[in-house]
């Protein structure tokens, strides 16, 4: 039996350089995040600071902006208009949060559950796609057929189904609270695709034998939905509730395509309210301070929403 021998280091061809060693320093990495530390300065933090600087200022959007304290935030207290515009996004929180979240879950629920296992996969990804149809549509295009359907007078198509019926025609958007609901049904029709989408996309992830053994021991739709469903993609609601919600505070297209803030701003809201102050106005610095309210109300939402998600991981972390 041979005896083992140590072997001897095998070295490196002279033309084939060493590989070298990884070193502990990390000072390389910060290269890769200039660039998006740049556009983050330039596009977010340069322009919400400069934003914040003149809320404290009169300037129409030339020359000098002077200083004048206070006198902007003072005045937003005051103004009946401000007011009415954040009573409104109250709706238009209804609208794009509670009502699309609400029935997107059952919609999606329904068409995992019962159209999916009826139908076929394929069936419930067409509805599916046709639910998230309005989210690609141009807000431009929408508000022309909206404004179309809901014409005042004998040229509308809404008020030609009235006179059908023999009903008389009406102006759906020069009274309230008419075109405050006409604006929110366009909400709620244009925002119902984003949480079918997502909570479909959760809802992969449940285990099917939870509901074909909840069935078993003789649950119906809603129990499932309820015990099942509701419990498993909860941080898909958390997010799709955020988001929306988000959306909601800031919304402008729809109301500037279709209402532009009437009857007499009946239907104005803070992000178009901000816009009117910039741009039709020229009162740049009272446009800024609103803008500003605005983002102070995001994020303190913001704030909230994770903070009860992470309370709520932790109480479910606790009692398993």
């Amino acid at each position: 039996m041979a005896l083992l021998t140590r072997p001897e280091r095998v070295a490196l061809p002279p033309d084939q350089p060493a590989i070298p060693q990884r070193r502990g320093g990390t000072g390389g990495y910060w290269l890769y995040l200039l660039p998006g530390f740049v556009l983050l300065l330039v596009i977010v933090i340069v322009p919400l600071v400069w934003n914040v600087l003149l809320t404290f200022t009169k300037w129409r959007g030339v020359g000098a902006p002077e200083f004048i304290g206070l006198d902007n935030w003072t005045k937003l207290l005051a103004d009946e208009d401000f007011w009415t515009s954040f009573v409104n996004s109250v709706w238009m929180v209804v609208a794009m949060v509670v009502v699309p979240t609400v029935v997107g879950l059952a919609v999606a629920a329904l068409l995992f559950d019962v159209v999916g296992r009826k139908f076929g996969g394929k069936v419930g990804s067409f509805l599916r796609a046709t639910y998230y149809l309005p989210q690609i549509l141009p807000i431009a295009v929408a508000g022309i057929v909206i404004g179309w359907i809901v014409r005042p007078g004998e040229t509308g198509a809404l008020n030609q189904i009235l006179a059908g019926l023999g009903l008389p025609s009406y102006d759906w958007l020069g009274q309230m609270p008419s075109a405050l609901i006409v604006l929110m049904v366009v909400l709620v029709w244009v925002q119902i695709g984003y949480p079918v989408v997502v909570f479909m996309a959760a809802l992969q992830r449940v285990d099917p034998e939870l509901y074909e053994a909840a069935e078993l021991d003789g649950a119906n739709w809603f129990q499932r939905f309820t015990a099942i469903t509701v419990s498993i993609i909860r941080p898909e609601i958390f997010v799709v509730t955020l988001t929306c919600t988000i959306a909601a505070l800031k919304v402008f297209g729809p109301v500037y395509v279709i209402t532009q803030g009437g009857p007499a701003g009946s239907t104005i809201v803070p992000a178009y309210y901000a816009y009117l102050e910039f741009f039709t106005k020229r009162n740049v610095g009272y446009g800024a301070t609103i803008a500003t309210v605005l983002t102070i109300l995001v994020v303190i939402v913001s704030i909230v929403f994770v903070r009860v998600q992470n309370s709520l991981e932790r109480k479910e972390r606790a009692g398993l």
